[in-house]
């Protein structure tokens, strides 16, 4: 079993042929990545009809990136574009619960970043709070959980981002997080790209590893965001094997791959280097359990 990002090539218009070559190239499950950025909500009908694609084409829903918003952002200092982003979140652990993933991915900034790229404040840190507590039972009641994605400072938020020398990154957040929060609401997304911007940060994944619940395994070169298949650059994959081995996962191994900057224009052969790396590095993490 291995699942991919369903936004490989792009993150918004109709999913449907992306739903199929996926699962003609083999993978069984999929990471919902459409409109991670957008303050679009899904309705009714649009979350029917997805659910139909994945039983046409024998797909599961491992998780959902959720969406931070842009106008509605989900911690907004402004308490009325809070409010909507609350709602937007809201909408993804409804698509999430309804279609049968349990947690949605969101992005909390480190210090020195925060809404639409704001200098951090206590007042961002503050509506963080007040957006978890009022989350919290509506997750619960879904059996869903909020997984926070490791994030570093850089330049642009996005895929091909570049890294920013010795940039903060929003572990400490994150573990600040943890102990304010109970592990059944609160998870953690680690991206394995983010980790290794800059400089190496792997380590800091095996204190929350328990917390473990999403998986974007990705790789780069260090200078940026570039979302490449696995084994591609320098990200030590057996090391990150072992920690995932050790950790609370335990859902298919999920790539948040692209094919912007993996160097191969033909999709069919994209996905089917996606499908060839993720299951090598599969079988890496199942000899470490086996190990254990």
């Amino acid at each position: 079993m291995l699942s991919i990002t369903t936004d490989y090539a792009t993150d918004h218009g109709d999913p449907e042929p992306y739903l199929r070559a996926i699962a003609e190239a083999g993978f069984t499950h999929i990471h919902w990545c459409h409109h991670w950025r957008a303050d679009f909500l899904y309705a009714d009908a649009e979350i029917e009809q997805i659910g139909r694609w994945l039983k046409q084409y024998g797909l599961i829903l491992n998780d959902v990136h959720g969406s931070e918003g842009i106008e509605k952002f989900w911690y907004s200092p402004k308490e009325y574009a809070r409010q909507a982003g609350v709602e937007l979140v809201k909408n993804r652990l409804d698509f999430a619960a309804r279609l049968g993933a349990d947690a949605i991915v969101m992005h909390v900034y480190p210090d020195t970043v925060a809404p639409n790229l704001r200098p951090y404040n206590e007042i961002a840190w503050a509506q963080l709070r007040r957006t978890l507590d009022e989350l919290e039972p509506y997750a619960r009641e879904r059996g869903v959980t909020i997984a926070i994605e490791n994030l570093i400072d850089s330049v642009g938020i996005h895929a091909g981002a570049v890294a920013l020398p010795d940039a903060a990154d929003n572990f400490d957040r994150i573990e600040a997080l943890f102990s304010l929060y109970a592990a059944d609401f609160l998870t953690h997304c680690y991206d394995s790209g983010h980790a290794h911007l800059g400089y190496d940060r792997m380590e800091r994944l095996d204190p929350i590893k328990e917390r473990l619940t999403v998986l974007h395994l990705h790789d780069n070169d260090g200078s940026g965001d570039q979302h490449r298949l696995l084994f591609q650059d320098t990200i030590q994959w057996e090391r990150l094997a072992s920690l995932i081995a050790q950790s609370g996962y335990t859902k298919p191994i999920s790539m948040e791959v692209s094919m912007r900057h993996s160097g191969i224009d033909d999709e069919a052969e994209f996905l089917r280097q996606a499908f060839e790396t993720g299951t090598r590095f599969a079988k890496m993490v199942a000899q470490h359990q086996d190990g254990q």
